[in-house]
């Protein structure tokens, strides 16, 4: 009966799928206007390099303003993701990768509000609504202004601690 149930662990461990780290995914191509203007950094005379550099920026600059290019520094990287925290988006390489920070949330309530189910509903500083999915009740109401931390949970779900009392489980709608 040991060797069965053995042999019936390994097999139900063989077929989950193996799960690729954000490290495999694969970087986003680097824009072709981008690339233009790096390999003028190769050009060996220096007039031409010049030229080459004062053209290609212009294209560049061209690019940013079309909106065909956009670049972001990391700041802006971090304060997007933050504001992106719990919508199911696809994973696009864009954001950096997914084990950098985006397990929870601690910001502050803009407002905060209740459904006609006697839910709360709260708005948060950074953008995004969330609403509570159990009927735990606060022992102080959450007021907007107080902190709230947000984090992933089991199986998809997320828990918020509301100036830090105990953690209720909610859901982002916006």
């Amino acid at each position: 009966m040991r060797h069965f149930v053995t042999a019936s662990l390994f097999l139900a461990l063989a077929a989950v799928p193996a799960v690729a780290s954000a490290k495999d995914t694969p970087k986003p191509p680097t824009p072709a206007v981008v690339s233009r203007v790096v390999a003028c950094a190769s050009v060996a005379d220096p007039q031409q390099r010049l030229s080459c550099f004062d053209r290609e920026v212009a294209a560049m600059n061209q690019a940013e303003k079309s909106g065909e290019l956009v670049a972001m520094d990391r700041n802006q990287v971090r304060k997007t993701k933050r504001s992106l925290f719990g919508l199911a988006l696809p994973d696009l390489g864009v954001f950096g990768d997914s084990e950098d920070g985006d397990s929870s949330i601690e910001t502050t309530l803009r407002s905060v509000g209740q459904n006609p189910d006697g839910k709360y509903v709260f708005d948060l500083a950074e953008g995004g609504r969330w609403v509570q999915l159990d009927s735990r009740n606060f022992i102080i109401d959450p007021k907007a202004g107080q902190p709230i931390r947000i984090r992933r949970a089991a199986m998809g779900s997320y828990m918020a601690n509301v100036n830090k009392q105990t953690a209720i489980r909610v859901r982002r709608i916006q």
